[in-house]
């Protein structure tokens, strides 16, 4: 096994994932969470349909996602100003406060998770992943 390319990646992602956890702790939220959340603060009014093209995630997934972070009080549906048929999605202020007390811990924790690689490995690294993603 140690040869192959897809348990090394799931070996090394649940070793990310658990870091992540660790680093985040306090608050309980997925990298898939934080991810959507960043989205949603970097993109003021994004639609929940935009959202799930930008992540790559159905329509009726992303619907489950945004309301669990709505429930947690982080994420605000409000009426879209160009489609009545859909939701412009905010951070409340939970969710924005939330985002501030958590970037420094991501960084922190990406900082740790590429500490043994310099900056062209690191290049390299995202390159690959990229490219074996692209594959599938």
């Amino acid at each position: 096994m140690p040869e192959l390319v897809g348990y090394n990646l799931r070996k090394a992602q649940i070793a990310v994932f658990q870091n992540f956890q660790n680093a985040v702790a306090p608050h309980d939220i997925t990298p898939g969470q934080f991810g959507v959340l960043i989205l949603i603060r970097e993109n003021h009014g994004l639609s929940q349909s935009e959202l799930g093209n930008a992540v790559g995630i159905d329509r009726s997934t992303m619907v489950a996602v945004i309301d669990r972070l709505e429930s947690r009080g982080w994420v605000v549906r409000a009426p879209s100003p160009n489609d009545r048929r859909s939701y412009a999605l905010e951070l409340s202020p939970a969710g924005s406060v939330l985002i501030e007390d958590l970037i420094p811990r991501v960084r922190a924790h990406e900082r740790a998770m590429a500490k043994d690689l310099n900056k062209a490995e690191q290049a390299t690294l995202i390159d690959l992943l990229n490219r074996v993603a692209k594959a599938v």
